[in-house]
């Protein structure tokens, strides 16, 4: 049994799934071999980080993330903060020789992300982004019905990620509405996790185009809280909002196929609404994410009077779920937000385990910064198409 040491920066709602997450997968999955013990917080407000480990069980807590880098009881850095400061974490932690996990998106432009891999690579220390979704039931089935050729070739992939949370236009500005902290609003936030899937089962993005739009231009002050919770002041003070609040972009993959990726903050009703497509010469297959452990396929090769779309409940046939969550040999059984997190880590402290390169590591965050970016810079250009990788 290894012992993994974490310290993690940040104590808001993704902090707390990522400590839940480090504990259910070793107690789910005896596999990993690992006790992962959280052993450190930080946050700026020192208050903030005690009550958040006196919460969740933490033994210390510290107002310096630098502090925690360098803490020899420190194995791995787990960055669940801004995006503006993924960069400097990350970067210190490189350096340190730990390994690191970070949050998406890896960065707030891809020349960070690139010195980010490339620096990992250098110091040769494993690095983790937390591209959770790529870990549901529904995308790993999905993953291996591709290259099975169940579908034929992909010609076309169509997704979107939309939440309503900001549909109210009187809910207060935070770090995810100022470029300074966030970056992009809805692209970088929720589109770069369709990015994700997108790239995980066509391939590389070549080239992009895309419109954006802030639909609320000016939100009030908080008065109290930093993240989802925040309320507003009663005061008239407002703040600009300096990102989009949606996008929508058309793609084009390096094999040929062809997609659109779309991302809303601003959608009422929505709440964690992933969805997409893959369709194929032979076939096609979607996912609505709310519904995790559910895929539909639709394949040409079905003969009968049940042709038609099929919907496989996906646990019995992907790694790790049958035998951590029911132990019995079928798919049913609801999944949630949680227990995909729960995946992703058992993937992750898998991999802590073996020599080979992980697939969703800085490198793969690189990759998708650098779609994020080509949209974004076709957005500024009112559309203008924009090779991936070019010089913004």
């Amino acid at each position: 049994m290894t012992t993994l040491r974490i310290g993690i920066v940040g104590t808001g709602f993704i902090a707390r799934t990522h400590v839940d997450a480090f504990r259910r997968a070793c107690l789910l999955f005896p596999e990993v071999a690992t006790e992962a013990v959280v052993e450190m917080v930080a946050d700026v407000e020192l208050d903030t980080a005690r009550s958040f480990a006196a919460r969740m069980a933490i033994p210390r807590a510290s107002d310096d993330w630098r502090a925690l880098v360098a803490d020899p009881q420190v194995d791995l850095v787990d960055i669940a903060t801004p995006n503006n400061l993924h960069f400097p974490i990350a970067m210190a932690a490189i350096a340190a020789g730990k390994a690191v996990y970070c949050e998406k998106p890896l960065a707030l432009s891809t020349a960070e992300a690139a010195q980010m891999a490339d620096a990992a690579a250098a110091r040769g220390v494993p690095t983790f982004v937390a591209f959770n979704n790529l870990f549901a039931p529904s995308t790993q089935l999905a993953a291996t019905l591709i290259r099975r050729g169940d579908i034929g070739t992909p010609v076309q992939f169509i997704g979107s990620f939309d939440q309503g949370f900001y549909s109210d236009p009187d809910l207060p500005a935070s770090w995810r509405t100022r470029a300074g902290e966030a970056g992009s609003g809805a692209l970088g936030d929720l589109g770069s996790h369709v990015v994700s899937i997108a790239q995980h089962l066509l391939g590389p993005i070549t080239a992009a185009a895309a419109f954006d739009a802030t639909i609320f231009p000016s939100r009030p002050l908080p008065a109290s809280g930093a993240g989802y919770g925040a309320k507003a002041t009663d005061a008239a003070a407002r703040q600009p909002v300096e990102n989009d609040d949606l996008v929508q972009a058309l793609v084009r993959f390096d094999s040929g196929a062809m997609g659109s990726i779309g991302a809303s903050r601003v959608v009422a009703g929505r709440v964690f609404g992933i969805n997409w497509e893959v369709r194929g010469t032979e076939g096609t297959l979607y996912v609505e994410n709310e519904r995790a452990n559910e895929l539909h396929v639709f394949r040409m090769r079905d003969a009968g009077d049940d042709r038609g779309f099929k919907t496989i409940l996906c646990g019995s046939q992907v790694d790790g779920f049958r035998e951590g969550f029911f132990g019995f040999d079928y798919g049913g059984g609801g999944i949630g937000y949680f227990d995909v997190k729960v995946l992703e880590v058992r993937a992750m402290l898998l991999a802590l385990r073996k020599p080979e390169r992980w697939f969703c590591d800085f490198a793969f965050g690189r990759d998708n910064q650098a779609v994020v970016d080509a949209i974004a810079a076709s957005a500024r250009a009112g559309g203008v198409l924009q090779r991936v990788g070019a010089a913004p």
